[in-house]
């Protein structure tokens, strides 16, 4: 059974993406709790996040999108901050439970645009990321499944989101006098697909009240334990 002490499965985005790169290892983590060896955490992503949030927050408060987006993403801010903190907390996050498979997805949003306006009004998920080297085509694809799993919980909250989202990449450039850091914006706009991440919640459900699967030939993880420990 999952191993949260309501007996529900819970999922998150990021538990969702151990899951479509290892089944064997998301079925451990959730199952046994058993979870995959982890370093060293870095303390700059987290800082960064911290402060782009209250930079993002100054500019939501003047209603308007800081300069250097402008122009350039196909959104407006949320202007209610209040709210969008709730959300962005894993106590007070979005969260949907699907009546079909019983799974319960949570989801901490950065920040959230709005394109539209009434009842035509869309809701875009706005995700940061901070990266040491340029944006390379493709690159994407690694946050699809976060991506898909806002719109997933941006709908089953009664707000219908676009079909679209943005990734906010910060990516440093320079260090000059005084410790100022020149960062580059790239904002990459990437189409989500809420059904997708429906599919991925309950591939996700099914597969924990199965048999533990086998190792991933492809996994580190379960080559590095393969060597030690057979299936």
């Amino acid at each position: 059974m999952p191993k949260s002490k309501d007996g529900k499965i819970r999922l998150s985005p990021s538990t969702l993406n151990v899951f479509l790169e290892c089944p064997k290892c998301f079925w451990l983590d959730q199952r046994e709790g058993i979870s995959r060896p982890r370093g060293i955490f870095p303390s700059l992503p987290g800082g960064m996040d911290g402060l782009i949030k209250k930079y993002f927050d100054k500019y939501r408060a003047l209603g308007k999108l800081p300069p250097e987006l402008q122009g350039k993403i196909e959104a407006e801010l949320f202007p209610d901050n209040e709210l969008l903190n709730q959300w962005r907390n894993w106590r007070s996050a979005l969260s949907y439970e699907d009546p079909d498979s019983g799974a319960v997805l949570s989801g901490m949003l950065d920040d959230l645009g709005m394109a539209g306006e009434g009842q035509s009004k869309l809701f875009v998920p706005l995700d940061y990321k901070t990266r040491g080297y340029d944006v390379k085509e493709g690159g994407e694809d690694y946050y699809r499944n976060q991506l898909n799993c806002y719109g997933l919980l941006l709908r089953e909250n009664g707000m219908k989101p676009a079909e679209y989202s943005y990734l906010i990449y910060y990516i440093p450039k320079e260090v000059a006098e005084n410790g100022m850091t020149r960062f580059d914006v790239v904002p990459k706009r990437v189409d989500i697909h809420p059904d997708d991440a429906l599919k991925v919640v309950r591939d996700a459900a099914a597969l924990l009240r199965g048999p533990m699967p086998r190792a991933h030939t492809d996994c580190a993880y379960c080559v590095w334990a393969q060597s030690y420990v057979h299936d």
